[in-house]
């Protein structure tokens, strides 16, 4: 047995998915009570505000950003956006436009396929943490994924995690859960992204394949869990992909209650990837 075979072994991988979706909404139960102004303030708190469009240019880049600070001097009893998520060359023009403590977030590693050489995937993501990117986004390897090849998969994703780790930036490990499709596939994967050094399980790119869904998130949920039980390590989840409606945003943040606990809602364990979902859940509160 390799150390990959070790790893999935100390975890149940026999996930069927009608009762994942049972005890999926068994937790959904408590939506309701969780749909208030303090939890929508909260969760705005947690948005990683995102651009990554085929047309986004500096003048986009910094009217986004102009936004945030914009938000920032509003004097509303609201926090601010956890960061902003842009590509890589746009992390200068927001560092330039940023006046706020909001964090930099950027993709890197061949998104949103992660399909280029691993050479490459290494020196993008050095580029985006040479450029004071707070945060850095990638994509697992899905095509490894799938061939099994899980030692290419992960030396990958620590290689990556290595060039995060020299200056304290954030590592975020995108599964792409919409392609995966099964509950198994799912857990399988962000157990080796977690062994690999992921800081957070990311669900979906929101490009290509369905985004996040309940069952998913709380199948990540559940890994994330079990993790920590065994090694006392806090893993953090982004959920991102079709997360458009603040009643979208609420279910996510439920089961992230329901399964993680009140620990986990904070914007160091949660987040929610989109470019709409802040401005909706001000009309809410306003």
């Amino acid at each position: 047995m390799n150390k990959y075979e070790e790893a999935f072994d100390k975890f149940d991988l026999n996930l069927q998915e009608a009762e994942v979706h049972k005890q999926t909404n068994k937790t959904l139960d408590k939506y309701e009570k969780n749909n208030t102004q303090k939890v929508l303030k909260l969760i705005h708190s947690c948005i990683d505000l995102t651009s990554l469009n085929t047309d986004d240019n500096k003048e986009s880049i910094w009217r986004l950003t102009q936004s945030v600070n914009d938000f920032e001097n509003s004097n509303l009893d609201v926090p601010n956006v956890a960061a902003i998520c842009v590509y890589p060359n746009f992390i200068s023009v927001v560092k330039e436009a940023l006046t706020t403590d909001v964090l930099i977030a950027a993709v890197a590693g061949g998104f949103p396929s992660s399909q280029t050489f691993p050479e490459i995937k290494a020196v993008e993501a050095a580029f985006a943490v040479a450029g004071d990117a707070d945060e850095i986004d990638i994509v697992l390897n899905i095509g490894a994924f799938f061939e099994e090849n899980w030692e290419q998969l992960c030396l990958e994703i620590e290689e990556i995690k290595a060039i995060c780790s020299s200056k304290y930036v954030c590592l975020k490990v995108i599964l792409e859960t919409g392609l995966l499709k099964t509950p198994s596939n799912i857990r399988k994967a962000a157990i080796l992204a977690m062994y690999s050094g992921a800081d957070f399980i990311k669900t979906s790119t929101g490009k290509v394949y369905p985004g996040a869904t309940p069952d998913a998130v709380y199948v990540i949920c559940q890994t994330i869990k079990e993790y920590y039980r065994m090694y006392q390590k806090q893993i953090g989840i982004k959920v991102s992909g079709a997360v458009r409606s603040v009643d979208d945003a609420v279910k996510y943040y439920t089961i992230v209650k329901e399964v993680l606990g009140e620990e986990w809602l904070c914007p160091d364990l949660f987040r929610i990837g989109a470019s709409s979902l802040a401005e909706k859940i001000m009309d809410e509160i306003c």
